[in-house]
């Protein structure tokens, strides 16, 4: 089952419904959406209506409308298409002007990346555009969409990009490992650390010439003082930049990380290097070990 609503630190995503044909009047007529992606010849709240409720009937389509958490508004679209075209699911965005080079799209496709059931996630997801839209491009490069082939959809010449099921699900495992420690908005939940690792894992800091190696109780177990009674707050800590690399079932990711918060009441960040080795266990992608090391 695919989520109807997903929530990011910045954004919440619903499932479109009929009374957002307003905002995708807006959207389908925007600059960037008739330049890059095509006129769908849709000028009246009408046609509009009529072409939300072709998507939501289709059972090959899903759209999800972006919201900003802050203030409400409605930032741009995340599309998740079967087409007769291509062997797989394609993962599209649209934002509105006013709401690109802020990050959102990036943030909005990696969640639902993250939320995608087995029954779509079989072996890759894919991605297209037009080689001259250097902005969509960036992106995919970002998200670490790789280039495949040129393609041909509906006679138009498009770029493909993939990104496999594994690196996906590694990604998800990712970045649920740094969110267990987030306690901006409520205390931490720790348990799912068992699920995420594997029973032997080891975590290591290193420091200078030392080198601190943790079970998984013994990591925890300060971590989890020190997020609950006050000393460390607004805390966050996330991956900024990743290479993966797969091989059979096992893997290597390297991320770079930045963390935040008031540690005694001071604000503090920092940066880091963090290495990720993974084992798949019974078909679900397991971290193994962790090293990393803050940036002095």
């Amino acid at each position: 089952m695919i989520k109807k609503e997903i929530l990011t630190d910045r954004l919440i995503l619903n499932e479109l419904e009929t009374h957002d044909h307003l905002f995708i009047l807006e959207l389908i007529n925007s600059a960037g959406w008739l330049e890059f992606i095509g006129d769908r010849n849709i000028r009246t709240a009408e046609d509009a209506l009529a072409y939300v409720e072709k998507i939501i009937a289709s059972p090959f389509t899903k759209y999800w409308k972006v919201k900003l958490k802050a203030n409400d508004q409605s930032a741009g679209i995340i599309t998740l298409i079967k087409r007769d075209d291509l062997e797989h699911y394609d993962i599209g965005f649209a934002f509105l002007p006013a709401y690109t080079g802020a990050g959102y799209a990036f943030e909005a496709i990696n969640a639902v990346l993250d939320s995608l059931p087995e029954t779509i996630l079989t072996d890759k997801i894919l991605a297209i555009t037009k080689g001259e839209n250097m902005r969509s491009v960036k992106l995919l490069q970002k998200l670490k969409f790789t280039f495949e082939r040129q393609v041909d959809v509906a006679g138009k010449i498009l770029l493909q990009y993939t990104l496999s099921a594994d690196e996906i699900q590694i990604g998800k495992v990712t970045r649920s490992f740094f969110n267990l420690f987030n306690n901006t908005l409520n205390e931490p939940d720790f348990e799912p650390v068992y699920q995420l690792c594997t029973a032997s894992a080891s975590i290591i800091r290193k420091s200078g010439t030392q080198a601190d190696v943790y079970g998984l109780e013994s990591f925890i177990k300060p971590r989890k003082e020190i997020l609950t009674d006050g000393t460390l707050q607004q805390f966050s800590e996330f991956e900024t930049d990743e290479e993966t690399r797969v091989v059979g079932n096992i893997a290597q990711r390297y991320s770079k990380y930045r963390k935040q918060g008031l540690l005694n009441g001071v604000y503090f960040e920092s940066r880091g290097h963090k290495f990720f080795h993974f084992m798949k266990e019974d078909g679900e992608w397991k971290i193994a070990q962790v090293v990393w090391e803050d940036e002095i």
